[in-house]
């Protein structure tokens, strides 16, 4: 009998709670205001994607000596290799091996980090000059992407309430206490081949006039938009 009237004075008592809670928050006077900032900002890691091939010709370079004479130039405009220059993937052409009787055909891809247009033109050059043709631009990113977004969030915050007031000031209302805040921003993602204009005009490029390419990589656009609910107070 203690059971049976247990079960429906709590059930009772959740609701009133609920209820009185849901009430209490639509008692308060508030104003809902969302605010969007954004910026442009110039991408500092560049990846470039590089592949090395040996070629079935008589002449043919192993893709040893390419690599050899890759990673010679690119010390020479600076580059550090450990840091900045990883393989991606190794592979052989067994199947062309075992069909024609023909030495195994190999190739390396690379991933080749460096922080401006103007040092990614000069790669692009130095690669042609050695006859490795196949590379390409792979993404662009911004190294302090973390901290500019949470910059962003602090000034849409700012801007909100700055509405907030805009709004409630011929009123002679004053903005209290944020109840709500709502962040509806997008996450950055890195931007990948955004520049393929690069590759077409190191290829196209007369290889008598080996002058470095000074890229302009097109701007990350971050954005940030916040909704909040402020208190209201006479």
């Amino acid at each position: 009998m203690m059971k049976q009237l247990l079960i429906p004075v709590f059930s009772f008592l959740f609701t009133t709670l609920v209820i009185g809670q849901s009430k209490n928050f639509l008692d308060v006077p508030y104003l809902e205001t969302s605010a969007k900032v954004d910026t442009l900002v110039t991408p500092d890691k560049i990846y470039l994607n590089i592949v090395i091939q040996e070629k079935d010709s008589k002449g043919r370079k192993s893709v040893e000596e390419q690599e050899n004479k890759m990673a010679q130039s690119l010390r020479s405009l600076g580059i550090d290799l450990d840091k900045q220059l990883v393989i991606k993937d190794l592979s052989s052409n067994f199947k062309k091996y075992f069909l024609r009787s023909k030495e195994v055909l190999k190739s390396k891809q690379y991933s080749l980090e460096v922080y401006d247009g103007l040092t990614a033109g000069k790669v692009m050059v130095a690669l042609e000059k050695l006859d490795i043709a196949n590379a390409s631009l792979e993404k662009t990113e911004y190294s302090k992407m973390d901290a500019l977004e949470l910059e962003l969030k602090s000034r849409a915050v700012k801007k909100a309430k700055m509405k907030a007031e805009a709004l409630t000031t011929p009123l002679n209302q004053k903005v209290g206490l944020a109840i709500h805040i709502l962040d509806t921003s997008t996450p950055y993602y890195a931007r990948y081949n955004q520049a393929p204009r690069m590759e077409m005009k190191t290829m196209a490029m007369d290889m008598a006039e080996s002058e470095p390419l000074d890229i302009d990589f097109e701007k990350i656009k971050v954005e940030t938009t916040v909704n909040i609910k402020f208190m209201l107070s006479k």
